[in-house]
């Protein structure tokens, strides 16, 4: 079964294809000046955590389960949890829990969401702090895979690392993980949207494929 995961996180069978590389940045910050935090992935927790750990002790919105996950285990304050898993509809959803209140972002240095600029528009104080970027796994050479593999992408930055080190098959069937991300392939590639926004559901996708 030539299923593969563009990340590090295991979910059986899905073979794990590392693509990116995070580096952390140490920006500094006053969390005194903030009522509420705002994440959109694992890697803003991970950030944050490395630069003061006080960011616990504020209110921390989590753009879906597994992020929120990842808050608990570091004993951060969670106060919601997004139901529609992408950013611009997060974003809405955050407007009635964040009226009266100075949010912050804690971002990647690339996103593809206009979730500020949403907050913004109805009358929410909302900074940004860039914690980590994602840079490309460079492998020497191109490599290969075999013929009818279903690959899964979770983020536009994993299309584009991809493409940088494999040549596109055209018997590779592509996974998205959701429609932000189906949005940046190339014309060529007409991905499979995921039911959910999630690995595990990728996966289960790209089996119903297969069978």
């Amino acid at each position: 079964m030539n299923i593969y995961l563009l990340g590090d996180k295991s979910v059986p069978p899905a073979l794990n294809l590392p693509m990116l590389e995070i580096q952390y940045l140490s920006p500094s910050i006053d969390l005194e000046l903030y009522d509420a935090l705002i994440f959109t992935s694992k890697n803003g927790i991970f950030g944050i955590d490395n630069i003061t750990s006080l960011w616990k002790e504020k209110n921390s919105y989590a753009i879906a389960l597994q992020t929120a996950k990842i808050i608990d285990e570091c004993n951060g304050k969670l106060a919601f949890i997004g139901e529609k898993g992408h950013g611009d509809a997060f974003a809405k959803e955050l407007i009635p829990h964040l009226k009266n209140k100075k949010a912050l972002y804690i971002r990647g240095k690339e996103v593809v969401s206009n979730l500020v600029t949403i907050l913004k528009e109805n009358d929410i104080v909302c900074d940004e702090l860039i914690v980590y970027e994602t840079i490309c796994k460079k492998y020497e050479n191109k490599q290969s895979l075999p013929k009818d593999s279903i690959i899964i992408f979770s983020s536009p930055s994993t299309i584009k690392c991809f493409l940088e080190n494999y040549s596109w098959d055209e018997n590779f069937r592509a996974i998205a993980i959701g429609n932000t991300t189906a949005k940046y392939f190339p014309p060529h590639i007409k991905p499979i949207i995921s039911d959910f926004t999630s690995l595990e559901s990728c996966v289960k996708k790209a089996i119903e494929v297969l069978s």
